[in-house]
């Protein structure tokens, strides 16, 4: 059966796990598939909640994800193969099975409390979005900014969701003592190609609003233009830069679209429902700038990509930004107001 497009969905289908011997393939027999399948939020018995990367070109070493899978469901998300991990689909199981971490205040305030803790800055969001629709709900984001505050320990937090407008109050408590940084993602100015690119995540406007809400509240502001897709979005580029810059962003950065295993046949799929005569354009634009191929995994050229095409979106994000004024003052956070709380204190929680 060809595959269709969904309401609300990013995926139009659920490929085969490939690290599962056995799946599922429908046929013209079996009943019609639910157009919007309904989420499911599974718990997720999780030990520990602080992970851990190495990696030379991403600038945090230590993050927290409440949440595994991501109901905004975009199709371009590099985590989507993440869940195969999990025994699901990169496809609409990403997007609708939603792992859900409901002790992962408490993990945090122990992992703080613990001596090994080397207190650094945290990043949330740096897999699948901690401000999804579900959070409006279960607050363990929110309850987690809690634990942070309590500790002074500092954030970066990267969204594509208004909600974290909702966290005013803990974030300026952060960004008192040069503790917090917000990051709001913008790939598109088109209402219409956001809604299907990033069906469940704020329209483009609103994401303008909370950059302008966070900053006039004096949290520390800035924007990714990310992903820049190649022969899609990257005409963008100027408009999105002024626009953040206006709504009171002080940084930004950009990151190009590549597409690891598993999400490049969904893309694929997507062009093909969304943008077919636009399609092989758009692939070869992302084959330009990585080195002939849909992906490139190496660290000093995946998060910028590489070749004429990739030099040339650098350049111009550069001249935006001087344009706009934007990277001239990056903010700095500082671990240096981290504190345990003491016994009398810790009884108040």
């Amino acid at each position: 059966m060809s595959a269709e497009k969904r309401r609300g969905r990013g995926a139009a289908s659920n490929p085969a796990n490939r690290f599962e011997t056995l799946s599922y393939h429908s046929s013209d027999w079996d009943e019609p598939e639910d157009p919007a399948p309904q989420t499911l939020f599974l718990k997720d018995d999780t030990r520990t909640i602080i992970n851990y990367n190495d990696s030379p070109d991403v600038g945090f070493s230590a993050s927290i994800n409440p949440y595994r899978g991501c109901e905004h469901g975009c199709i371009y998300c590099f985590a989507r193969p993440n869940h195969e991990y999990l025994g699901f689909s990169a496809g609409l199981d990403f997007e609708s099975k939603i792992l859900v971490k409901e002790n992962a205040p408490d993990l945090l305030r122990r992992e703080l409390l613990s001596p090994k803790w080397a207190p650094q800055v945290i990043a949330i969001s740096g897999v699948t979005d901690a401000y999804q629709p579900i959070e409006r709900r279960l607050q363990l984001t929110r309850r987690c900014l809690e634990v942070l505050v309590e500790f002074q320990n500092p954030v970066v937090i990267i969204t594509k969701n208004e909600l974290v407008t909702r966290d005013i109050n803990l974030l300026g408590k952060l960004a008192g003592i040069d503790g917090a940084l917000v990051f709001i993602s913008v790939t598109s100015l088109d209402s219409e190609l956001a809604r299907e690119l990033e069906p469940r995540a704020s329209q483009p406007g609103r994401r303008l609003a909370a950059i302008e809400a966070l900053s006039r509240a004096g949290i520390p502001t800035g924007a990714l233009v990310a992903p820049v897709i190649p022969g899609l979005t990257d005409h963008e580029m100027p408009a999105i830069i002024s626009a953040v810059a206006a709504a009171g962003a002080v940084a930004a950065g950009y990151v190009p679209l590549r597409l690891p295993y598993g999400v490049a046949s969904l893309f694929d799929e997507w062009l093909t429902l969304h943008r077919p005569l636009q399609k092989e354009k758009i692939l070869n634009r992302i084959r330009d700038i990585r080195g002939g191929r849909l992906n490139d995994p190496n660290f000093g050229t995946r998060l910028h990509g590489s070749g004429p095409y990739a030099e040339h979106i650098s350049e111009l994000f550069e001249v935006c930004c001087r344009k706009a004024g934007l990277n001239s003052s990056r903010p700095i956070l500082s671990a240096k107001a981290f504190r345990r709380p003491g016994p009398s204190q810790m009884r108040l929680f």
